[in-house]
């Protein structure tokens, strides 16, 4: 039977929690019932205070995944829940493996990242699942004409997985906006996930991952995500204050 996850608040945002996210999502798409996932963090949540489209776009999405670290501790020291970062990279890779070992016959769209990065992208996964059914790609970058060609190609073709690497809040407003093009598709934010499959980019060593510390990588190799990062500790603080009012509730 279907069940739709357990959901939680993080700072006014829902969370969803389970055990197997990429079981959960194929039975969505066996079951043809569309969804929209999203890769929650600390950045994206307060990015969501200052921008109610974005904010919006998260509470209505089918599934919201903790991704970043911060989601994480919350969830864990404030909502006393057992749960573990899933980040977004990881559970698109997993979710690909699935469709191949399952040869669910599913088609795969990449849309997003540089020119040429996702047909890289693309590329890489091909020769790693060759039984996937690429259903084609498309560069992030484009004229408003190429990007009405891409509708026309989303809405023909009729892809069951998007990939849309765009970066927040670009791919979840641009997601919804165009969700009605297939209905029953999972639509995934990836960000610099084609970045990191096409070797324009690698990833944070494990071990910074496994300490919560992968935020610090992505500032060591680009300097420029300073001013992003300030949501960091804007994040930290308004949890603290959070956990004090529980607190103080509690004890009246």
């Amino acid at each position: 039977m279907f069940k739709p996850p357990k959901v939680f608040s993080v700072l006014g945002l829902p969370v969803h929690i389970m055990t197997d996210y990429p079981s959960w999502l194929l039975e969505s798409l066996k079951q043809g019932m569309g969804a929209h996932v999203i890769t929650l963090n600390a950045e994206m949540t307060m990015q969501a205070e200052q921008n109610k489209s974005l904010a919006e776009v998260i509470k209505t999405a089918e599934l919201v995944i903790p991704d970043g670290a911060g989601v994480v501790l919350f969830l864990r020291w404030l909502r006393r829940q057992k749960v573990q970062r899933i980040p977004g990279i990881e559970l698109a890779e997993t979710l690909l493996r699935e469709l191949g070992e399952k040869q669910t016959d599913a088609k795969v769209f990449f849309y997003g990242g540089a020119t040429g990065v996702a047909a890289k992208a693309a590329d890489y996964w091909q020769r790693q699942i060759p039984s996937l059914a690429i259903a084609g790609t498309h560069s992030g970058f484009h004229s408003p004409a190429e990007e009405e060609q891409l509708r026309q190609t989303l809405a023909q073709v009729q892809p069951q997985v998007i990939f849309v690497g765009l970066g927040v809040p670009r791919q979840e407003l641009w997601i919804a906006q165009n969700r009605h093009l297939c209905r029953q598709a999972i639509w995934i934010g990836v960000g610099g996930s084609f970045d990191i499959w096409s070797g324009t980019k690698t990833r944070a060593p494990a071990w910074l991952g496994n300490n919560h510390l992968e935020w610090l990588y992505r500032l060591y190799k680009e300097p420029w995500r300073w001013r992003r990062m300030l949501a960091l500790p804007k994040f930290a603080l308004k949890s603290l204050i959070y956990g004090l009012t529980v607190k103080e509730a509690i004890s009246q």
